[in-house]
């Protein structure tokens, strides 16, 4: 491995603010600090010595609880979204892309002149000036990011690592598990295509794990995956079995393909797959890992490249592998109750979608899928593809229940509704029905289940579908 030191990278490039974070003490305030993305650099802030605090909109909602008691824990005040946050020794206030300019806290900033900073501007600049891993791809790269930072935190490599989920492994009663802050100057992150931040980032090694249309359209993503590649130093790796992937001429001098066929660099063969289960090998090396579907060992073969492109040896790589437990809402068991199994799992889009469905069939006699769409844009910019989506792979026994879209505020559009989907569906002769109130599906699945179905709940950016998965199982209790 190339040793991960300051003196690798370019120190010219680096902007007032970074400067500014080699030192101690300055105070930032999150504007949305219970965000998956802005909780996570709160926290490596946080622990870096520096005076952290946020606000939210779900600041006093019993949804958020959990997310607020651990920030607590570890020194980041709370506020609500008021402007009481910020004050006159507040030096950088961080928001996500989801602020609108006439939020309070946006407009207590001005009042005291305080420098505004977006999350993906204040990630890039943390990121950039160190040996940098970005995961980044429309499907994949939450579980991706999560095994690589897993891995190198095994390997006693001491990364930071900032994730878009909460790494089962990581997570106790005082930490979230979406970040961990490490010794070295290795940094592991996610990085995001939905607000076009991955153009920021220059790493040494980063992973494209596939292109699918999700918040932009192909072209566009495509284009932006290919800026990664060219800001990337190293180690380009990209899954050599997307399609869309392989007719991207990335130009970039190093690079590694993994994926399901032979036809990759590194591929798995001897694949036995069971419904939470999988073992592989890779060049004679057996794998193993506790998750469930494919395309999980998909995931896997790119965090062992990124492992191997730091010298790890796959003998640690494998050990790390079977002790990782995954990422919270990616098909998560939660229960099971005479003979019915309910998975909650985060797939929003088509491909996530069916890459679910086909993970949990194989274990059960029918699938009992619940989706909630998350924002409005998005269902009606993928509308099409998720009408397919459930087309495709819903057998003629399955069932769909779909409550209204799910709103986390903001000037959305509210044009379009789950009814249209449900309808387009249900015409396509499959067992389709909506029930806009997202609880009132709860006696609907009464009156369906039977043992050997698997309940599947699919859904994004709402925490509260996890609590939902838990009141089914007693609902469905000797039915």
């Amino acid at each position: 491995m190339k040793q991960a030191t300051n003196q690798n990278i370019p120190q010219s490039s680096l902007s007032h603010t970074v400067r500014k974070l080699n030192s101690k003490g300055l105070s930032y305030h999150f504007t949305g600090v219970g965000g998956i993305g802005m909780s996570a650099i709160a926290q490596v802030l946080r622990k870096q010595g520096h005076i952290v605090s946020g606000s939210d909109r779900n600041y006093d909602r019993k949804i958020a609880f959990d997310v607020f008691s651990k920030l607590l824990t570890q020194g980041i005040t709370l506020h609500p979204q008021d402007g009481s946050g910020i004050h006159e020794n507040t030096d950088y206030v961080v928001i996500s892309s989801a602020i609108e300019e006439d939020n309070p806290d946006m407009k207590k900033s001005s009042v005291f002149h305080k420098k505004i900073i977006k999350r993906a501007d204040l990630l890039a600049e943390m990121f950039n000036p160190k040996y940098g891993i970005a995961i980044g791809g429309t499907n994949g790269k939450t579980t991706v990011s999560s095994m690589v930072g897993y891995i190198l935190d095994y390997a006693g490599l001491s990364p930071t690592i900032i994730v878009g989920g909460y790494i089962k492994n990581f997570v106790n009663n005082f930490h979230l598990g979406n970040a961990k802050t490490g010794t070295s100057d290795i940094i592991s992150i996610e990085a995001d295509e939905s607000d076009g931040s991955i153009v920021l980032y220059t790493p040494r090694i980063s992973v494209v794990t596939n292109v699918s249309k999700d918040h932009h359209t192909i072209e566009e993503i495509s284009r932006m995956f290919v800026t990664l590649s060219q800001n990337t130093s190293d180690t380009l790796i990209f899954n050599a079995d997307c399609p869309y992937l392989k007719t991207i001429n990335f130009r970039h001098g190093h690079v590694i393909t993994y994926g399901l066929n032979n036809n990759a660099v590194i591929s798995a063969k001897d694949i036995v797959s069971t419904p939470f289960q999988s073992t592989f090998t890779v060049d004679g090396q057996p794998f193993e890992i506790n998750l469930p579907g494919i395309y999980n060992i998909s995931n896997a073969l790119a965090a062992i490249a990124v492992a191997r492109s730091l010298n790890i040896s796959d003998d640690k790589t494998a050990a790390a592998l079977r002790q990782f437990m995954g990422v919270q809402r990616r098909m998560d068991l939660i229960g099971e109750v005479d003979g019915v199994k309910v998975i909650d799992d985060y797939a929003h889009n088509p491909e996530k979608i069916m890459a679910a469905l086909n993970a949990v069939k194989p274990g059960c006699k029918r699938v009992i899928a619940v989706f909630q769409p998350h924002g409005y844009g998005p269902t009606a910019f993928m509308m099409e593809e998720i009408i397919n989506a459930f087309t495709n792979v819903l057998s003629s026994d399955d069932i769909l229940f779909m409550p209204e879209i799910f709103y986390a505020g903001g000037t959305a559009k509210k044009n379009i509704s789950s009814a249209d989907i449900i309808k387009r569906v249900k015409g396509n002769g499959k067992n389709a029905f909506f029930i806009e109130k997202r609880d009132a599906i709860i006696p609907a699945i009464k009156k369906q289940v039977k043992r050997g179905d698997c309940i599947l709940v699919m859904g994004a950016r709402d925490n509260t579908l996890t609590e939902f998965c838990q009141k089914i199982l007693p609902a469905i209790e000797k039915c």
